[in-house]
């Protein structure tokens, strides 16, 4: 007889094992508060941080001790705490992975004792519409749990509001307030969403991100890198016109989308084309809508069979071109955060910026256009939203800014310029931030001559812009920070 000495460990019962209030007892335990100290940049003196910023939110331990909350909970971090329930003492917390399009972060605490007793929480799948649910977590206006009862409402493609992406997302008619984000929605024990944002105009109604995107994350961190959700890079439109069905020669047993353009370098080109009509993906047909169907009776946008891809992977599509069906495949390989010409939010990230004879450059992002305040949309200049709606070309894949004007004999008559969109840089156009950069960085004539669209143009003697350059930053107080044009860029000026 072989003797194995060693502590006993009682079988785990699965959750749906456990009676209704052992299920309770063991969520609590798993579901946790979480405190960020947060700081982040200032876009309009990027080389500057704004005042720090205190948060909570709430999150879930699952396997391999790991808390899994939302990425807005803890994006520009500084410093992270978590607090177990009905526990005082607060444990120092770091992110080892996080989704800002998904809106998903897993974090770990290093010192062993947190997780004693915890059972971890399994992912489960989508409940069924009007399926009850129960929501987790730590909202605002109090220190102790919350659990409140909704049902699962209604599931279909929503823009998240921490990425602007559009993605699925499940609707529940709990109330998910500031702190409740991070918090896991709960079936049977099981996690099956985790609460993401609130509904203004609504009460009692919230978003969870579902099981589906959640379980797209965790995969995709399995070989400790973030790739992001992959994108075809196609712009289409519906055509639920008959005058356009007929015109395109679409089988009357046949629906699909028109393909109005081909964004550059995305898996789609040199395999789509303009006009083609997109009809199915991995053999999900594709409704005039622009729907699917992923459930029985349930449909939404046509994006999901793409972004239940992982980055690399090939689907298989199927497209009608000049009345004749065709298939081909694409190797997914670009985010679908790439094929914006104006970045959505950026977080844990410093602006990247450079000044050259006072003139502070960066490129154009939302988190520029949000310095317009809540209503931007509205009230930043028109010729900045412009942009921002375009989408990139084979010219231009970034929108460079003169953002402002350092004051200086070597500036004059250009002090009121800001947000100035420049077109080209000694005759050439821009394509990108990096490229601008090249180009002052390699310039070795007299006078380097900025240019708008309409021709408008700044003028700056190139000796007098390095000479003057240690003083500018030194009346400032701007750090001078060193970068080769090689380099992506960080910080910085020139």
């Amino acid at each position: 007889f072989a003797c194995l000495v060693g502590q006993f460990h009682p079988p785990q019962l699965s959750a749906s094992e456990l009676s209704a209030e052992e299920q309770v007892s063991q969520v609590k335990k798993a579901t946790v508060k979480i405190y960020t100290v947060s700081n982040s940049p200032d876009y309009s003196n990027p080389w500057r941080m704004r005042d720090m910023c205190n948060y909570s939110g709430s999150g879930a331990v699952i396997e391999d001790n790991r808390i899994l909350t939302c990425a807005h909970v803890v994006s520009d971090h500084t410093f992270i705490q978590v607090q177990r329930f009905g526990q005082v003492k607060r444990y120092s917390a770091h992110v080892v992975s996080i989704s800002h399009e998904a809106d998903l972060a897993i974090l770990t605490v290093d010192d062993e004792e947190f997780y004693e007793d915890i059972v971890s929480l399994k992912l489960g799948k989508l409940p069924k519409i009007q399926q009850e649910v129960l929501v987790y977590g730590y909202p605002a206006g109090g220190d102790t749990l919350s659990i409140t009862q909704g049902i699962l409402s209604r599931v279909e493609h929503q823009n998240y509001v921490h990425s602007s992406l559009y993605l699925l997302a499940g609707q529940i008619d709990a109330a998910i307030n500031p702190g409740n984000s991070g918090g896991p929605v709960i079936v049977d024990g099981q996690i099956v969403g985790v609460a993401m944002q609130g509904i203004d105009r609504l009460e009692n109604a919230g978003y969870m991100v579902p099981p589906s995107v959640i379980s797209h994350f965790l995969k995709d961190i399995e070989d400790g890198r973030h790739d992001g959700i992959p994108d075809i890079g196609v712009l289409v439109q519906n055509m639920e016109n008959p005058d356009m069905k007929s015109k395109y020669k679409i089988p009357k047993s046949r629906t699909g989308v028109l393909v109005y353009n081909i964004l550059p370098h995305s898996p789609a080109m040199g395999i789509l084309e303009n006009d083609d009509v997109l009809l199915s993906i991995n053999g999900h047909l594709i409704a005039d809508d622009g729907t699917v169907e992923f459930r029985p009776m349930e449909r939404t946008y046509f994006s999901y069979y793409i972004e239940k891809h992982q980055m690399g992977e090939i689907m298989e599509v199927e497209y009608l071109r000049r009345g004749k069906i065709k298939a081909a495949s694409l190797k997914l390989k670009q985010r679908a955060e790439a094929f914006f010409l104006v970045p959505e939010e950026q977080y844990d990230r410093m602006p990247r910026y450079l000044i050259y004879g006072g003139i502070v450059f960066s490129p154009l992002t939302k988190n520029l256009l949000k310095l317009w305040g809540n209503e931007w949309e509205k009230d930043a200049p028109t010729d900045l939203l412009s942009k921002y709606y375009n989408w990139p070309s084979e010219k231009r894949n970034e929108v460079v800014l003169a953002i402002k004007v350092l004051a200086h004999d070597i500036n004059t008559g250009y002090h009121d310029l800001s947000y100035w969109i420049v077109k080209e840089l000694d005759g050439k156009e821009i394509q990108s931030f990096n490229e601008f950069h090249r180009l002052l960085n390699d310039f070795n004539g007299t006078h380097m001559t900025f240019k708008d669209k309409e021709g408008f143009q700044l003028v700056i003697d190139h000796k007098k812009a390095q000479e003057s350059q240690e003083i500018i930053l030194k009346n400032y107080h701007i750090p001078k920070v060193s970068f080769l044009a090689s380099e992506i860029l960080g910080q910085g000026s020139y």
